[in-house]
């Protein structure tokens, strides 16, 4: 059934919107080349954007010949604001962005682990307040928020959790009672899935794993272009994941005796101290990153170290593998930023010893600014969203 003249207008302004936020500002005659659209049908959709105050003229090419062609239009950046906040045990890090995902202002804050739950929540919204002021964002459209955590599929809501402060849950609630905006909340190594697969080392790829490596460990799981969540939100919890090499197995309560035992941050520090190694931590640096980054530093001395660290992530990368079959692992977070190529290599020749499957080990691009790369991702994602959808210019 051909789709009526007000449905066809709809897709097309969409259309041209994604490919102004995607390639950035366009003349007419590059949208009408784009969309194969007639140059009447690109003419109207210009005016209309324009009018619903979505689209603005930003310069113009500088062809000798002047006319809506020579125009170069693009989005209005400051149609909406984002903000994204990640979420940490003892800290909250904010960034504040326009519709096409610009930084404005950004800001961190410590919280302590002697803080209250109410004091905490109050200290991490008014956080979030004074960023948007500094970035003279009257009123938020969308919020992103990365959390540790299990993130419930069907509520969207984060879950209470043994081991993580109660804090965390209660700043997501006091978001939605004080602003009027979306607010969405994404387990933190989700969005770093996210941000590697649009930014960083997963780009091009629909189905891969990726494994947090910070101060715990977890896996975000994308197959043919979705995150995996799991029926209860628990996909990628790896940290739980019975390896050998450990003296117990881990319970319900503590994942004392999986992957955790072996790849978390208190383990890695132990592996540097046992091999003799001098880490100097950078400000806020996870000091398990320290660590690798001083044995790649020390050439032959720091080998052992890194030939045990990549057996041991070899043992998680090998279990994802047999199961889900990826094609590619990447190893993200601040350990596996800090290792890089170097140790993502070391990784991928001892996984190939322990599978038949090919499966290539990549090193995660974007550090521990992935989370909030993510949750910036996901908030301006479900702004555009809104904004791009047929009629919204009349809401």
């Amino acid at each position: 059934m051909a789709a009526s003249p007000s449905t066809a207008r709809a897709i097309n302004d969409r259309l041209a919107l994604r490919l102004l936020q995607q390639e950035g500002p366009l003349t007419a005659g590059q949208l009408k080349t784009m969309t194969g659209l007639s140059r009447p049908s690109v003419a109207d959709l210009v005016e209309r954007l324009q009018g619903s105050g979505l689209v603005h003229v930003v310069g113009e090419t500088g062809d000798r010949r002047r006319g809506p062609n020579a125009r170069v239009y693009g989005i209005v950046a400051d149609r909406a604001h984002l903000a994204a906040l990640d979420v940490r045990t003892h800290s909250v890090s904010v960034v504040v962005a326009d519709l096409l995902g610009a930084t404005l202002a950004e800001a961190t804050l410590p919280i302590g682990s002697d803080t209250a739950s109410e004091p905490a929540v109050e200290q991490a919204a008014a956080l979030l307040e004074r960023t948007a002021r500094e970035a003279g964002a009257v009123r938020l459209h969308s919020v992103g928020i990365g959390a540790p955590g299990l993130v419930d599929p069907v509520s969207g809501e984060l879950r209470e959790t043994s081991g993580l402060p109660a804090w965390h849950r209660l700043l997501v609630t006091a978001l939605h009672e004080r602003l009027p905006a979306t607010v969405l909340v994404e387990n933190e190594t989700n969005l770093a899935a996210l941000a590697e697969q649009r930014l960083g080392a997963a780009q091009g790829q629909d189905t891969f794993v990726l494994l947090w490596l910070g101060h715990g460990v977890g896996a975000a799981v994308m197959l043919d272009g979705r995150l995996r969540r799991g029926a209860s939100g628990g996909a990628g919890e790896i940290g739980f994941l019975p390896v050998p090499g450990t003296s117990q197995l881990p319970s319900a309560l503590a994942c004392d005796g999986g992957f955790h035992s072996l790849a978390g941050a208190a383990a890695v520090c132990e592996l540097g101290e046992r091999h003799g190694l001098t880490p100097e931590p950078g400000p806020r640096e996870v000091p398990a990153a320290a660590y690798v980054r001083a044995a790649l530093a020390a050439g032959e001395k720091g080998e052992p170290f890194l030939v045990t660290l990549a057996e041991r992530l070899a043992v998680g990368a090998a279990a994802v593998s047999a199961v889900l079959d990826p094609g590619r692992v990447v190893l993200a977070g601040e350990i596996g930023h800090a290792g890089g190529a170097a140790l993502a290599t070391r990784v991928e020749e001892r996984l190939a010893a322990m599978t038949p499957l090919r499966t290539e080990v990549r090193a995660g691009t974007l550090g521990g600014a992935a989370v909030l790369r993510g949750a910036l991702l996901t908030a301006r994602d479900a702004a555009q969203d809104e904004l791009f959808a047929p009629g919204a210019e009349t809401r």
